[in-house]
């Protein structure tokens, strides 16, 4: 019996896409795979149809003034050279990630459906910034209104955006965590000073320098190592030129995802204080916080639901009392070498718990639903 055909669409670099590549991973070992993305083949497919470099996803200003919403979304030129791209591709189904690609999914009409994969939300993606919220936020509410129900299925990163999904349009939406592969790792002692690491996107709504100024007070205890991807790169000189003042913060350039797990082993905590600033970021449940518990470290967070709940459960972080530089600094000052010991212990019980095999299983039985007409 011929393998179903499946289709993997992201307006990503998807050889990169941590989450995307998971998806890849897994469904080559069960489907035809084609992906469609930016950069070149992931491994293990079939076929792999590259989106041109520079050709992003932008919005008309002047349609999108005019709600216009269905000529905003096709006249985009990354939906177009796709469009393109697939022109003649005939899949059982569609993978679908995030909510740009769920309508040029759809209008490919594959023979079984198409699931959705979600990784924000993204009617208040921004909210912010008041001129987003006004002019943007109804267009992605839109797409929603319009494309969501017609998936077979909808996956998202947490249970605060399932829940608001559901809510809001009226969908089922399940949730698939953004957990790493398992790592065979071991914790390392404890350093002195304590080594603390964030990786992750320099993007300034984060608020990265509340990090970086925490370090100030706790010099001589604690230091801080930052691998950023340089998404605002004026954001990223800031918080250089404060490292070099502070003396215990060095800011690096960011590493291949293949590598960082084994990057941050060499650590002893992942420390993550997103302040929410947008629904998005107050219900947060990213991936970096598996990252930091496959690399067998504790854990230091902010008072994120979702977040708090992980370290909670497995015990293998400490939860900030706020999202202050000062509340940073008092949940770090009390840590002692031996605490640290512990938290990075917990996160070794916990790995496989927190590892990505279980999650990606979800998507499996998803798509296995979608293909039950020809089982």
């Amino acid at each position: 019996m011929p393998r179903p055909r499946m289709l993997i669409l992201s307006f990503s670099p998807i050889s990169t896409d941590a989450r995307v590549l998971k998806q890849v991973t897994y469904f080559v070992e069960h489907y035809d795979v084609t992906t469609c993305g930016y950069g070149p083949a992931p491994d293990g497919v079939e076929r792999h149809l590259e989106l041109p470099a520079g050709v992003p996803n932008k919005l008309d200003g002047r349609l999108i003034t005019a709600r216009a919403y269905r000529a905003v979304y096709w006249r985009q030129a990354a939906v177009s050279a796709a469009r393109e791209l697939l022109r003649g591709t005939e899949a059982d189904v569609v993978l679908a990630n995030d909510l740009d690609a769920l309508p040029l999914a759809l209008s490919l009409r594959p023979r079984l459906g198409v699931h959705a994969d979600l990784h924000e939300y993204f009617p208040r993606l921004h909210e912010e910034n008041e001129k987003w919220r006004r002019r943007i936020g109804p267009y992605m509410s839109w797409l929603c209104r319009r494309y969501l129900p017609r998936a077979a299925s909808v996956s998202t990163v947490s249970g605060g955006l399932a829940r608001e999904y559901e809510r809001e349009f009226g969908v089922p939406v399940q949730v698939v965590t953004n957990a790493a592969p398992y790592a065979e790792l071991e914790p390392t002692p404890v350093a002195d000073p304590v080594r603390l690491v964030h990786s992750g996107a320099c993007l300034r709504s984060r608020n990265i320098h509340l990090m970086v100024e925490a370090m100030a007070p706790l010099a001589g205890r604690f230091t801080l190592d930052l691998y950023l991807t340089p998404n605002h790169p004026d954001y990223l000189a800031e918080l250089r030129s404060r490292a070099a003042e502070l003396g215990n913060v060095v800011v690096h350039d960011p590493v291949p995802y293949r590598e960082l797990i084994t990057t941050l082993n060499d650590y002893d905590l992942g420390v993550f204080v997103l302040p929410p600033v947008s629904f998005s970021y107050a219900h947060a449940l990213p991936n970096k916080v598996y990252d930091f518990a496959q690399a067998r470290l504790g854990i230091v967070v902010g008072p994120s639901p979702e977040m708090v709940d992980l370290v909670e459960t497995a015990r293998n972080g400490v939860v900030t009392p706020g999202f202050a530089v000062e509340d940073l600094v008092t949940a770090l000052k009390d840590l002692t070498p031996a605490r640290v010991a512990e938290l990075k212990r917990a996160s070794h019980t916990h790995a496989h718990a927190l590892s990505a095999e279980a999650e990606v299983e979800k998507w499996g039985r998803a798509v296995a639903r979608i293909l039950e007409p020809v089982a």
